[in-house]
């Protein structure tokens, strides 16, 4: 079930706001310009299927983003609890970074933390199945996988080769609790 949580930068122990209402989620993201949405399939999709079926199951919703947003590029990305190189991926973007694009991810299956941190406050999301995050250019974030990541995941990019993490050197990050599966 996806959540946020806010809390005060300085705070990670004491959330201001908890909730697990899509609705709620939403409107408290809008206000700090981060897209959240809900998506559902136009077709049955397993943990099995394909990008290309995935890509088709999602092509409406897909096509209005790239239609308002611009966004050129699209992929699918899934990790698996078995993949040996999990710890190292889950390593590269706990730290706080931002990047030159937005940040946007729907997340077929799984599940996935985003931490945002805006202002002198921390939004701390849980992306599961279904769920769409938009992440502004140029606002800084971290994105924890978990320690047995598995998930699958729908990528939108205005341009790939722009998706670099620009890392803060704030040690922000490792204040805050981790993401347990």
């Amino acid at each position: 079930m996806s959540e946020l949580r806010v809390y005060q930068d300085d705070k990670p122990q004491q959330p201001l706001t908890v909730t697990c209402d899509a609705v709620e989620i939403n409107q408290q993201l809008a206000e700090v310009g981060v897209r959240f949405e809900r998506w559902q399939a136009a077709q049955a999709i397993t943990a099995d299927s394909d990008a290309e079926a995935i890509l088709t199951a999602y092509a409406a919703e897909i096509q209005r983003l790239k239609n308002e947003q611009g966004y050129i590029t699209v992929d699918t990305i899934s990790l698996a609890s078995d993949n040996p190189a999990k710890d190292e991926l889950r390593q590269k973007f706990l730290s706080e970074h931002s990047h030159s694009e937005d940040e946007v991810r729907f997340f077929v299956r799984g599940e996935g933390m985003f931490y945002l941190h805006i202002a002198d406050k921390v939004y701390r999301v849980l992306c599961c199945k279904d769920d769409l995050i938009s992440v502004p250019a140029n606002t800084t974030h971290w994105f924890d996988m978990g320690p047995e990541p598995d998930f699958t995941a729908i990528r939108l990019f205005n341009n790939p080769e722009g998706w670099v993490a620009n890392y803060s050197g704030n040690a922000i990050a490792d204040q805050f609790p981790k993401f347990e599966d």
